[in-house]
């Protein structure tokens, strides 16, 4: 039986850039080819939702704009040429930030989808998971197994497969030891955990008793408070084995200086991976020292479909614990005001409302 789809839904929409966020009924849109449409059951809030409301990045959002990439729904309609081997009907599955390519690009065609020449980006250039049905490539959305809790695996679709990425880009080997900087975080407690079912060891670098907190209950070898460090390279290398520094360095934080400090506490040919994206910061790194200790900086953005699919097994076999909290949809502007404070732990995830 065809699921029954209203016409209107609740949805979060910004009309102008810098907002506000205005909690509105809007039209339920219907898919077109290749497209499935999604009834989103709970959604993670991302920084960059936050960075589209500001208009942070060079890049324009479109306007008005639902935001939210971390959906995790129930396909309820399918467009013309969408067959069961993509997506069924009553299928879980996740809406990620790369909410379309175009498959036929030189990038798309290596396993790069997320550099295609022509995305569609959720929450960004096309309307996202802050609201209750929301359009979907069939060939992009993330397959979600039988039993899987959607709310939890909600901040896996954005912030997890983000991090695991990164993590396999750093070409850190189990037994080694990251840095992962801004681990309270909802990208840095994800990276945590990754890292420890890949079997590296971790220096969790962040600030606050909470996020002190939650990173050894996580299992983190050594906390870093950098608000309270008076030599962060020193505290760093002190905090490995042999005393050289980490053999990799995740940045997820959400300020500009960690990304000029990182390549001076990496060990020799150690590896700085540049994920977060602080507004109109950049990368410093020491000449001289860099050259000699061989350092690698290399950026890395989200993960293809084929690291989706590796993230989300790795939840789904129960390594994957992170620490979310869940709020209604309506509650989306607190979200962002504790963001913007950097006051929250973990992630946030936003429950939709029941169908009325």
């Amino acid at each position: 039986m065809a699921p029954n789809i209203p016409d209107e839904q609740w949805a979060q929409v910004i009309e102008k850039v810098g907002g506000p966020v205005e909690y509105k009924k809007i039209p339920v849109a219907k898919p077109g080819p290749g497209e499935v449409l999604v009834n989103i059951k709970y959604s993670g809030v991302c920084h960059t939702d936050l960075h589209a409301v500001n208009g942070d990045w060079p890049i324009p959002t479109k306007l008005p704009l639902v935001g939210g990439h971390e959906g995790a729904g129930i396909v309820v309609a399918r467009g013309e040429g969408v067959t069961d081997q993509d997506c069924k009907i009553g299928e879980a599955v996740g809406v990620k930030w790369l909410n379309d390519s175009c498959l036929s690009c030189t990038f798309c065609q290596q396993a790069d989808e997320p550099l295609c020449l022509t995305p569609k980006l959720s929450g960004y250039t096309v309307d996202g998971t802050f609201q209750q049905y929301c359009i979907a490539s069939a060939k992009h959305v993330a397959h979600i197994p039988e039993g899987v809790p959607l709310d939890e695996i909600s901040p896996v679709l954005c912030a997890g497969i983000t991090v695991y990425k990164g993590l396999k880009e750093s070409g850190a080997r189990p037994g080694q030891t990251v840095a992962i900087v801004g681990a309270g975080g909802g990208l840095g407690s994800l990276a945590q955990q990754y890292a420890k079912a890949m079997g590296l060891n971790t220096i969790a670098i962040d600030s606050g008793d909470e996020k002190k907190t939650m990173s050894e209950k996580m299992g983190c070898d050594a906390f870093i408070d950098f608000a309270k460090s008076s030599d962060i390279t020193k505290d760093v290398r002190a905090a490995t084995k042999d005393g050289l520094g980490p053999h990799a360095v995740i940045l997820v934080a959400v300020n500009e200086k960690p990304f000029q400090q990182a390549a001076e506490y990496v060990r020799p040919r150690g590896t700085v991976i540049v994920i977060g994206l602080p507004a109109n910061a950049y990368i410093r790194a020491p000449v001289f020292e860099s050259v000699l200790k061989m350092v690698r900086i290399q950026a890395s953005y989200v993960g293809n479909r084929q690291d989706s699919a590796e993230a989300i097994d790795f939840f789904a076999r129960g390594l994957i614990h992170a620490p979310f909290k869940t709020v209604d949809l309506k509650d989306l502007p607190d979200v962002y005001e504790k963001m913007h404070k950097g006051a929250i732990a973990g992630r946030y995830v936003l429950k939709m409302p029941d169908a009325e």
